[in-house]
């Protein structure tokens, strides 16, 4: 059965290059930090397993950087909008800067960078701000914490639940991807 259209639901599909405008460094482009960073080395389960200390030095460098930069103008009008429509952020970015610029219903298919999760059980999610997580910190189950981001080989999250809001948006807006890595599978 077709899913009933909302006439005043905006979805709105951000990547990286929303961010980049507020100073964060992309994955992908020339100067992203795919070019700087080996994916194998800190973005999969396996560096995890590996050097865990560089896995974290990486992403709490992320995180740093993300509480230097403020939510700029794109951030801003995307939340501005919820004066007027059902506006949903499915958001490929790990930062925060949606949240910050007063955005209320946000679904982050890559995880967060402001949060960490267990290494065990990736539902145990703890907030961290700005804090770094260092080798030591545990969770309740007593393994290391890890960043609550979405490593390559790993499921995206809340993948139900944003394929809803796709299929119930009057519009879809596309802000700062290239869609390069994709949404939903095509299987």
């Amino acid at each position: 059965m077709p899913k009933e259209i909302a006439p005043d639901k905006i979805v709105v599909l951000s990547g990286a290059g929303i961010s980049a405008e507020s100073g964060l460094q992309t994955f992908r482009d020339a100067d992203g930090l795919w070019h700087e960073y080996s994916i194998e080395d800190v973005a999969t389960l396996e560096a995890w397993e590996k050097n865990p200390r560089l896995v974290l030095d990486f992403y709490n460098m992320i995180r740093a950087k993300v509480w230097d930069v403020e939510p700029n103008p794109a951030h801003l009008e995307i939340a501005q909008l919820e004066s007027k429509y059902n506006v949903v952020v499915i958001t490929q970015n790990v930062d925060n800067l949606h949240e910050r610029a007063g955005s209320t219903h946000i679904i982050h298919v890559h995880g967060e960078i402001t949060k960490a999760c267990s290494s065990i059980d990736r539902s145990l999610i703890y907030d961290l701000g700005d804090t770094p997580i260092k080798i030591g910190d545990i969770c309740e189950k007593g393994s290391q914490l890890r960043p609550a981001v979405v490593w390559f080989g790993e499921d995206i999250l809340s993948y139900g639940v944003a394929r809803q809001h796709f299929q119930t948006a009057a519009r879809v807006l596309v802000v700062g991807t290239s869609l390069s890595v994709s949404l939903f599978p095509s299987s």
